[in-house]
C-alpha cells in the first residue's frame, strides 16, 4: 500500500550530518535535510547548513516555518482558526464597500454581530471544527436568546466566512448548507392609513410643538405622497426636485455607519434610482420650504444645522407624536404601505406601484433597457385625490 503523501505546507523527518569535521573530530560544518510539500503539491528537497547538526536543524526548522507561512499568506488550512477566516472575510467586504459593491450599513451591521455573537462563540474553533451540528446549534441558541433577525444574520455570517474557507482549500463544503432556514413572522403587518386616520395624523402633526419643531408635518406629506423610505426622503437635496415638472428624482438614502457618522449612499438596487411625479399639494409645500432660501445641494429635509437627519432620530420622533392612542401604530413605513394602497385601490398595476415605492421585481428588460422616465406619470393624480381630502376637511373646521 503506497504511502500517503505529505499534508499541503507540512515537511517530514528532519535528516542531520556532519560535513566536515577538525582535527579532533569536532564539526565545523553540518547539514539538515527534509522533504517539504509545497502548496503545489510538489514535494521538495530543503537543506540548512550550520556548524553542528543541532543548529543545521534548529536553522531548517526556521527555514520550513518561514517558508510555510509565506506559501500561505492569505491562504488558509482546516487548522486555522475561525477568527483568522473571519477577519478575511470582512476584509473582502470592506473591499466591496470601496468598490461601490456593498453597502457599508451591511459591513457595519455584520461587524457588530461578528463581534457581539459570532466571535465569543466560534472564534478559537478551528474550521475543520466548524460542523453542521454546532452551527446549527449556535444559530438555534442565538435565535432563543437573542431573537429570529439576529439569528438570520449570524447564520449568514457563519455561511460567508466558511464558504471562504471552502474556497480557499481549508475545507471540503461549507456546513450552515445544511442549517435550517429561519422563518419568523413579522411583529405586525403592514398597514394603510384610511382618509380619515390621515386626517387625524395631520391633526396631531400640526397641534403638536414639538412636531413642527422636527418638521414632520412636511416630511410626512412628502412619503405620503411619494412613497419614498425615510431614509430616501432625508437624502433628497432641492437639485433633484424640477418645479417646472412637478417631479423629483430619487437617487440615495441615508444611513448610519458606526465611526462615520450619516453616509449618503446610492440605493440599493436599480429600481430604488427613480423619478417620481409629485402630487400638487406636495409641489406647493416644497415651493413654500424652497422660498424660505436654500442652496440647491442641501437637503430638502434638514436638520437644524443644515445637515442630513438621522432616520432613527426622526423615527423617534415620530413615536414621540404618535403617543399611546389609536395612532400608536404609524411608523414611516406605514406611509408606503398607504400609497401603495392607494394605487392599488385606483387600479393601478402591480408593476406600476412597484415603481413608484421602488422595489427591485422587475424584468431585465425593464431594468437595463429602458430609460429614465418618470416612474408612474398618473400616480400623482391618484395620490393628490387622497391627500387633498384633508385640506377639504380641514378648510370644513376652520369655517
Amino acid at each position: 500500500m503506497p504511502r500517503s503523501p505529505l499534508p499541503l505546507g507540512t515537511w517530514g523527518k528532519i535528516r542531520t550530518e556532519v560535513l566536515k569535521t577538525d582535527d579532533k573530530g569536532r564539526p565545523l560544518r553540518s547539514s539538515a535535510v527534509a522533504k517539504y510539500r509545497d502548496y503545489d503539491g510538489v514535494t521538495r528537497r530543503v537543506q540548512a547548513q550550520a556548524k553542528t547538526p543541532a543548529q543545521a536543524e534548529n536553522r531548517l526548522r526556521a527555514k520550513l516555518k518561514e517558508r510555510s507561512a509565506i506559501s500561505r499568506k492569505g491562504e488558509l488550512t482546516g487548522l486555522d482558526r475561525f477568527s483568522k477566516a473571519a477577519d478575511i472575510w470582512m476584509g473582502k467586504l470592506r473591499e466591496l464597500v470601496d468598490e461601490s459593491r456593498r453597502s457599508p450599513g451591511t459591513v457595519d451591521t455584520y461587524q457588530r454581530q461578528l463581534d457581539n455573537h459570532v466571535l465569543p462563540a466560534l472564534a478559537e474553533l478551528r474550521l475543520a471544527e466548524v460542523t453542521t451540528p454546532l452551527t446549527d446549534k449556535f444559530v438555534s441558541q442565538i435565535r432563543t436568546d437573542v431573537g429570529a433577525p439576529t439569528a438570520k444574520t449570524c447564520r449568514s455570517i457563519v455561511s460567508g466566512v466558511m464558504g471562504l474557507a471552502v474556497r480557499y482549500g481549508a475545507v471540503s463544503a461549507n456546513p450552515v448548507r445544511e442549517v435550517d432556514r429561519i422563518e419568523s413572522r413579522p411583529k405586525r403587518e403592514p398597514r394603510a392609513l384610511s382618509e380619515d386616520e390621515w386626517l387625524d395624523w395631520l391633526d396631531r402633526l400640526r397641534s403638536d410643538q414639538r412636531a413642527a419643531e422636527w418638521d414632520l408635518p412636511d416630511l410626512c406629506l412628502f412619503m405620503a405622497g411619494t412613497g419614498t423610505r425615510i431614509g430616501e426622503a432625508l437624502a433628497v437635496l432641492w437639485n433633484q426636485v424640477d418645479f417646472d415638472t412637478g417631479c423629483v428624482e430619487v437617487t440615495h438614502t441615508i444611513i448610519p455607519v458606526r465611526g462615520r457618522g450619516l453616509l449618503r449612499k446610492k440605493t440599493k438596487s436599480r429600481a430604488g434610482e427613480r423619478v417620481l411625479a409629485l402630487p400638487s399639494s406636495v409641489v406647493a409645500m416644497l415651493r413654500a420650504r424652497f422660498m424660505v432660501g436654500v442652496k440647491l445641494d442641501q437637503p430638502v429635509f434638514p436638520n437644524t444645522f443644515g445637515d442630513f437627519r438621522d432616520p432613527s432620530n426622526t423615527r423617534r420622533c415620530i413615536r414621540a407624536i404618535r403617543g399611546e392612542g389609536p395612532l400608536s401604530w404609524v411608523t414611516s413605513h406605514n406611509f408606503r404601505k398607504t400609497v401603495a394602497t392607494v394605487l392599488d385601490d385606483a387600479g393601478h398595476s402591480g408593476r406600476k406601484i412597484a415603481d413608484q415605492v421602488g422595489h427591485s421585481k422587475v424584468s431585465m428588460t425593464q431594468d437595463v433597457y429602458l430609460g429614465r422616465k418618470v416612474a408612474n406619470p398618473e400616480a400623482a393624480e391618484d395620490l393628490e385625490r387622497f391627500l387633498s381630502a384633508e385640506r377639504g376637511s380641514l378648510n370644513e373646521k376652520d369655517q
